[in-house]
């Protein structure tokens, strides 16, 4: 997203990389004005999250209870403790797949300690420093991923936005869960479907025609207020989970055995990846909405918190989500401050209207989270990339067929490793050894060639020197190999040079290096590249005046 002016757009202060951005804003000044405008801004963004905390529990396979647990005390402590100004942490659409999988496996109870674990190992994410290694994944791995992520959430809104009945569970995985619901399209449902396309297509219009009001509440109340009135037979949340509560519970910490932290572990890793990634591309998304820059590693330690404290409140796992978080860009957001009070005003809804929740129909969230989904497919920069190079489009379609086909966490791993590999066959096309041949000498009878380096110089581009070799016939008396365009050398590029100094003193010549910078020369002298066997000058002017002088001395 392209960067954009922001009214409370200020240089970046020095402080430390934990320290919260709350602390930050609080010093700077917080008015009565601010506190309005977050307050505004904190109850635009509980409007939105109020029902898609909700779809994302149901879609996940456990209560919306659940989902509201989540939003209201992991969207507070990330607002309270992280360290980006805008993020809205609560349930994401990207961890359906992941949590719903855990459900199945471990239940209700092993969601709630690999939250936990997820919480513990984000926070040490966090004190290692690796939120600047996060924020490296490619682009076409966040993409391919993303993308994938939306079709299996719409698929796993099939059954409710169709009102299908089927005779068993539905399959997790996405062929067999097609096939299944394709065996019971007798038993669609004309009342489920007309909610649910009427519910997607009034956010659709809301969003078009009145995109500040919060279309989303509007669609689902319409929807719930026509299945009431109509008295439709359609599935609502109170005939499958019963009456919502009115308050959070009581925080509550089991003490699992080894057994059940084995079971919890793989999951617990899954959570903290892909919430990492999550978080930390939401808040980059509010960098370039506001000109501001987040504190990534401060960031993942609140995510992790967050995690700690919604396991314990009976939540699930806690992300920076990225569309509410640009909600509250939009809406006029000063600070994190906003962000605590959209989880305050998610918590009087619980209180006040928990018993209306009973009659929003099933199908109603599922045609929002199929707008969800449609929304976050990012189509255009996915035949974008499919378009832009061979590379590109191996990454972001392996990411995305495996993260449709197999697992999420195997996408994002085989894509971000074809990602590397793509970069460093584009990075050693790059590195280049061209003969220069400005440069003769023909004093004594002797010649000069020089060979100038262009471009990073590591492993991947060390075949570049192999081949160059290949071509020079005859060595010279002086080779000189020309540094002065190259930023860096790895290890592995520095020993291929090996080789050319051996062929060269062979053939009863020298080696010289020019241009070497002091990193550099470093790398090169700790291979073994040093005197006798190579010669450091400045320049080839320097090279040119050493054989000169050579050449003028007595046999």
């Amino acid at each position: 997203m392209t960067g954009t002016s922001h009214p409370s757009a200020r240089p970046a202060t020095p402080d430390g990389p934990y320290l919260p951005k709350l602390i930050t804003v609080l010093r700077e000044g917080y008015d009565l004005a601010a506190l309005r405008a977050d307050a505004l801004a904190g109850l635009t963004v509980a409007i939105v999250a109020l029902p898609l905390s909700m779809a994302i529990a149901i879609a996940s396979g456990i209560g919306p209870e659940r989902g509201l647990f989540t939003a209201i005390v992991g969207g507070f402590l990330v607002s309270a403790f992280g360290g980006s100004r805008f993020q809205i942490g609560g349930p994401a659409g990207a961890f359906i797949v992941l949590v719903a999988a855990c459900v199945a496996q471990t239940g209700i109870e092993g969601l709630t300690l690999a939250t936990l674990l997820s919480g513990v190992l984000l926070i040490a994410a966090g004190a290692l420093r690796l939120g600047t290694y996060i924020r490296f994944i490619p682009y076409p791995v966040t993409v391919g991923f993303t993308a994938g992520i939306a079709v299996i959430i719409f698929a796993s809104q099939i059954k409710d936005l169709f009102g299908l009945s089927l005779p068993m569970a539905e399959p997790g995985a996405l062929v067999p869960k097609l096939a299944a619901l394709w065996a019971a399209r007798e038993t669609i449902s004309m009342p489920a479907l007309a909610l649910g396309l009427g519910t997607a297509g009034g956010i659709v219009a809301c969003k078009r025609l009145v995109p500040r009001w919060p279309g989303m509440l509007i669609a689902v109340g319409a929807a719930s207020l026509a299945a009431a009135l109509l008295h439709l037979p359609v599935e609502t949340i109170g005939s499958r989970f019963g009456a919502l509560p009115r308050l959070l519970p009581a925080p509550h910490l089991a003490i699992p055995g080894w057994a059940e932290v084995q079971a919890a572990l793989p999951w617990a890793i899954s959570f903290t990846l892909l919430g990492a990634i999550e978080s930390l591309l939401s808040a980059v998304v509010a960098d370039g909405m506001t000109g501001r820059q987040h504190r990534s590693n401060a960031e993942l330690v609140a995510q992790g918190v967050a995690n700690i404290g919604s396991g314990l409140f009976g939540g699930f796992c806690v992300t920076g989500t990225i569309a509410r978080t640009a909600t509250n860009v939009r809406a006029g957001s000063r600070g994190p401050v906003s962000g605590m009070l959209h989880a305050l005003f998610l918590l009087g809804f619980l209180w006040l209207a928990a018993p209306l929740a009973a009659y929003i129909p099933l199908a109603a969230l599922a045609g929002l989270l199929a707008v969800v989904a449609w929304n976050m497919a990012e189509k255009h920069e996915f035949w974008g990339l499919i378009r832009a190079s061979r590379g590109d489009a191996l990454v972001v379609g392996a990411t995305f067929l495996l993260v449709v086909f197999r697992d999420l966490t195997e996408g994002i791993v085989v894509g971000f490793a074809l990602g590397g590999l793509v970069f460093i066959k584009r990075m050693s096309d790059a590195a280049q050894m061209q003969p220069v041949t400005e440069h003769p000498y023909d004093a004594a009878g002797g010649d000069l060639v020089v060979y100038r380096l262009s471009g990073p110089f590591f492993f991947g581009a060390a075949a570049q020197l192999g081949a160059a070799l290949d071509r020079i016939a005859d060595f010279p008396r002086a080779f000189v190999v020309d540094f002065t365009d190259v930023p860096m050398i790895d290890s592995s590029g520095a020993r291929s040079f090996d080789l050319l100094a051996q062929k060269v003193a062979r053939m009863g010549g020298h080696l010289w290096f020019t241009g070497t910078t002091p990193a550099l020369r470093h790398v090169l002298l700790a291979q073994g590249l040093r005197s006798p066997r190579i010669s450091y000058l400045p320049d080839v002017a320097a090279v040119q005046s050493a054989l000169r002088g050579e050449a003028d001395k007595p046999d």
